[in-house]
């Protein structure tokens, strides 16, 4: 990649370079040694006739690992844009730093971003991912939003990740549902598609506006003007100042972990319980106690769904629920297909002891009654159809949530293979959008106050969107935010920059929709 120059031009030293290499090559060790001693003591226990599965298993991880490596250069440029204009870090020292912040946040995130992003894809996709369509639709929406955010990235463009994913999950559903005809695929999830949209929509706007005001007051509150003057060429600013810009810095960047790390986990979960299920369809860390105590909480779950329940149980059960599940319409044999599959669950794990101990022969098949009792029960509470008092309503969400602790998990190798895979990406490839983020947006260069302001908004906003289960895109906040503290400040805006930056904000969905629904079409063919 060319040398583009930065605005702070003072070479870093050669011991500065020596520390951030040998930390590079410390955190790529001691990662990979953890996660393959931890793959391979997973799939010991796995039998299969041939390496096929194994070759998928590890194409398809290397493609899920692709993907949170280019998020990781593609994104982190947000976070560290504002330190190295401000002068506050040396440029090689703040994406160290900045990957590091990015690789703790992944290491402590909840997961619920990771399986709110699934439940976007087609049901009878997640249950059957270990299919040949399984297959097309795992590298189909990956190597799409990998093309995009390379594309992107070349151009100089900071444009969403987030946003390139939800968009290949929606081209993947809307061509198995265009593949399969009007009956028998769910499709897309447009309500939950509508959910995520509005979260990655609006997110932009409120970094603007948000970004903007908290300029706005900072300068009425903090009477400083060497926080609202242009940083002096190769000086760092005074020290209070700098410790602001790098925390700020700090925040973003965990929040960035916390929040994009989380999408490449989803999938990872899925590739792994599609080919390997005997070792991860179910979470071994459930306890006898607490499989007793899910028995327990399935018969109270039956009970209650027997006071609601009319007429005989199909006879297939699961397909009666998934129906629901895809169509959203509740007929009379749903709940009794429902309570059914309930007590099926519950003698399921009763036979087996233990969540631990469920047979192989069955281990996929109880994780799928699992997954599509939840959805069900889910879809319910959101309708509030069949309307239920609180009392009962309180005890299917507790089956539920038991339900989706034994599902939803992510082990901490995969955590750590997320982490290494974000953080290394986020040492590599940062210059070109930090350079449009500090140099193109705004006509005059950024303040510190513009950059603690645009980061603090971002740091909030990407927060309280983990919290909720929200993908929400860095890029697009932080961006808007600088734009934001340009326009407050009188700085002025590069409209040219501002008008490509929409521009591919505009096409991010579109492209990468077409994009992920050609290539799954191709991919079905070739499995």
């Amino acid at each position: 990649m060319p040398d583009i120059p930065l605005s702070p031009s003072r070479a870093p030293s050669a011991r500065r370079r020596g520390i951030g290499i040998a930390l590079f090559l410390a955190i790529i060790a001691a990662g990979a040694i953890y996660v393959i001693d931890h793959l391979v003591v997973d799939l010991r226990a796995v039998r299969e006739s041939s390496a096929l599965p194994f070759i998928l298993l590890g194409l398809a991880l290397i493609i899920a690992l692709g993907f949170e490596f280019v998020n990781g250069f593609h994104d982190t440029a947000n976070a560290v844009a504002t330190v190295i204009y401000t002068n506050s870090l040396d440029p090689h020292l703040a994406v160290v730093w900045s990957g590091a912040w990015n690789f703790i946040g992944v290491l402590v995130s909840s997961g619920a971003v990771a399986f709110g992003i699934l439940q976007l894809l087609p049901v009878e996709l997640i249950l059957q991912v270990g299919s040949g369509a399984g297959f097309a639709m795992v590298f189909a929406l990956l190597i799409a939003a990998i093309v995009w955010n390379l594309g992107t990235w070349y151009f100089g463009l900071p444009s969403s990740s987030s946003h390139a994913l939800v968009g290949s999950i929606i081209g993947v559903g809307i061509m198995n549902q265009f593949i399969s005809g009007p009956s028998g695929t769910s499709g897309v999830d447009w309500d939950q598609a509508l959910g995520v949209g509005k979260a990655l929509l609006f997110s932009p706007v409120v970094g603007f506006v948000m970004a903007a005001l908290l300029l706005l007051v900072l300068k009425l509150l903090v009477r400083v003007p060497a926080l609202y003057a242009e940083p002096k060429p190769n000086q760092a600013p005074p020290l209070w100042i700098r410790t602001l810009l790098i925390l700020t810095c700090t925040g973003v960047s965990f929040a960035h972990g916390s929040n994009d790390g989380q999408k490449g986990m989803g999938l990872i979960m899925l590739i792994l319980i599609g080919v390997v299920p005997t070792a991860y369809a179910l979470n071994k860390a459930v306890t006898p106690e607490q499989s007793t105590a899910f028995v327990v909480v399935a018969r109270e779950a039956s009970a209650t769904l027997a006071r609601y329940a009319t007429g005989a149980p199909p006879e297939n059960a699961r397909a009666e629920v998934e129906a629901f599940v895809r169509t959203r319409k509740l007929t009379p044999a749903t709940l009794p297909a429902l309570r059914k599959l309930t007590d099926t669950i519950g003698d399921q794990v009763a036979l087996s002891g233990s969540m631990a101990t469920v047979p192989d022969a069955i281990v996929d098949n109880v994780r799928n009654n699992m997954y599509v009792a939840s959805e069900a029960i889910r879809l319910m509470q959101k309708a509030k159809s069949p309307p239920m008092s609180p009392a009962d309503a309180k005890v299917l969400d507790t089956f539920r949530q038991q339900m989706d602790y034994s599902t939803k998990f992510i082990p901490t190798w995969v955590k750590v293979a997320v982490a290494v895979a974000l953080g290394l990406g986020t040492m590599v490839g940062w210059k070109r959008i930090v350079v449009t983020v500090g140099e193109k947006i705004g006509k005059q260069h950024l303040t510190y106050g513009q950059g603690a302001s645009a980061e603090a908004v971002a740091m909030i906003t990407i927060g309280m969107a983990d919290v909720y289960g929200l993908p929400v895109s860095t890029t697009h906040v932080l961006a808007s935010g600088v734009a934001g503290t340009m326009a407050a400040n009188g700085s002025g805006l590069q409209w040219g920059t501002v008008r490509n930056l929409v521009l591919a904000w505009l096409l991010t969905l579109p492209a990468s929709i077409a994009l992920a629904a050609t290539l799954y079409w191709i991919f079905r063919q070739v499995f």
